[in-house]
Formats: structure tokens, C-alpha cells, sequence
């Protein structure tokens, strides 16, 4: 795990080529995580959809994204409010509390190879209420990124987990295979928790303005208005692992 370093970061996105659902949360923003370019229309610098979202809404029984509106604020997705208030539903009840501290917990469990107390925390995530309506999502998302780390056959870790998933001990979540992504390949976890919120709160704003046609300052003010405590909210997770 320690000898690959951030020269493997070209093959971590190679393994992603071809892939449905492909690790475009673990694209170029990871060492610098910053904020998008902005071109004249939203589409542009909103990009592809995150994975998750793209998943929502989906075959096979998945959450449509007005579902998960009726259940974090209970009203659609119709305006910029409603938007706003969706944003902030989700990072206040998922991303910060849930989505964040899974992917801090399996990048230090892989770091430490503690692939039995990873499988155990695994579990535990299925139990949540709060993540039950983006299970489906984020298995499907998880998994399909999780085959794509199987060539990597010297990794004991990624090797144990995929096996418990695939003897249905495990349920490969998306946030996840993020942080056990992160620690095989070396990246660091502080852009790469960053990176993978301005995804996620991209992609739901690109999901919106798909349907509603919301013009490029309005997105961009929506973005920047939720990612603006990013930063610091980062960092009290971290410090909070650094006392425990």
C-alpha cells in the first residue's frame, strides 16, 4: 500500500475506464480540490452527474431524487429554495454525520488493515435508517468500483473485503470503497473527503438543474454557498480522529 504513492494516481483512473458508474470521484479535484470553472451555461461546469445520483432514480427499485426530497424535506425539488433547502438537508443529515466519517473509518481500517472491524462497520451502515433510501445506490455504485480494484491481487485488505462482499457479508457501500480507494492507492484523505463533498453536492445540484434549467449564477451561488464550511467541518472530523 505504501510503495504505490501518488504515482498510482493515473492507475487508479485507468482501472476506472469503461466502468458505467466510474471513479470520476476520484478524478483530478484530489490533489487540489478546488472549486469548478465556471463556463456560460450550468451544464458545463456542473459536468457529469456523481455517481450516486446518477443511480438514483434508476432500474431495479432505486430512489428517483424527488424521493429523497420527500424524505430529508419533505417537498419537492421544484425552485432554488427548495433546492437550498435540499442541500442543506443533505449535508447536515448525510454528508457531514454518515457519508464523511465512513470514508474516514475505512481509510484508516485498510491503512491498518483491520479488514475485520471494516466488515463489522459495514454492517453496521446497513442498519442506519437515515441511509436506507440510498442503499441501493450506493451498493450498486460501491461494488461496481470495488470489481475494479480486483486486479490489485498483492492488496490483502481490498482482497478480504471484496470476498465478504461477495459472500454477502458485507455490502461494498460507496463511501466505502471511496476511503479504502483512497488509503490503497496513497491518496491523502483531507482533499479526498473534500473532494468527494464537492462531488456529491455538484452532482445533486447538476441532477436539479437538469429538469429545471437554473441558469449558471444561480448554481454557482449554490455551490458555493454549501461548500463555503466545507473546509472547517473537514477539520473538526479529522481532529476528532486525531483524539480518539
Amino acid at each position: 500500500m505504501g510503495g504505490k504513492g501518488f504515482n498510482c494516481r493515473s492507475e487508479l483512473l485507468s482501472l476506472a475506464n469503461g466502468c458505467g458508474t466510474d471513479l470520476a470521484f476520484l478524478g483530478a479535484k484530489m490533489n487540489r480540490c478546488r472549486q469548478p470553472q465556471f463556463g456560460q451555461d450550468a451544464a458545463e461546469w456542473l459536468g457529469d452527474a456523481h455517481p450516486l445520483v446518477e443511480q438514483l432514480g434508476a432500474a431495479d427499485g432505486l430512489a428517483s431524487l424527488p424521493a429523497l426530497a420527500e424524505i430529508l424535506v419533505a417537498r419537492p425539488v421544484a425552485d432554488l429554495p427548495a433546492l437550498r433547502e435540499f442541500l442543506r438537508a443533505y449535508y447536515e443529515q448525510i454528508l457531514l454525520p454518515h457519508e464523511l466519517p465512513a470514508i474516514q473509518t475505512a481509510f484508516a481500517r485498510i491503512c491498518r488493515n483491520e479488514v475485520r472491524e471494516l466488515i463489522a462497520y459495514d454492517q453496521q451502515i446497513a442498519r442506519e435508517p437515515r441511509l436506507q433510501e440510498l442503499a441501493a445506490a450506493s451498493r450498486r455504485v460501491g461494488q461496481a468500483q470495488l470489481q475494479k480494484l480486483r486486479p490489485l491481487r498483492d492488496e490483502r485488505g481490498v482482497q478480504r473485503y471484496l470476498a465478504a462482499v461477495e459472500h454477502q457479508e458485507a455490502h461494498g457501500w460507496h463511501t466505502l470503497v471511496y476511503g479504502l480507494t483512497l488509503a490503497v492507492y496513497s491518496l491523502p484523505l483531507r482533499p479526498g473527503l473534500l473532494g468527494y463533498a464537492h462531488q456529491a453536492l455538484r452532482g445533486f445540484i447538476h441532477a436539479a438543474a437538469r429538469s429545471r434549467q437554473f441558469t449558471e449564477a444561480d448554481c454557482r451561488a449554490l455551490f458555493e454557498e454549501r461548500c463555503a464550511p466545507l473546509p472547517a467541518a473537514v477539520e473538526l472530523l479529522l481532529g476528532k480522529q486525531a483524539a480518539a
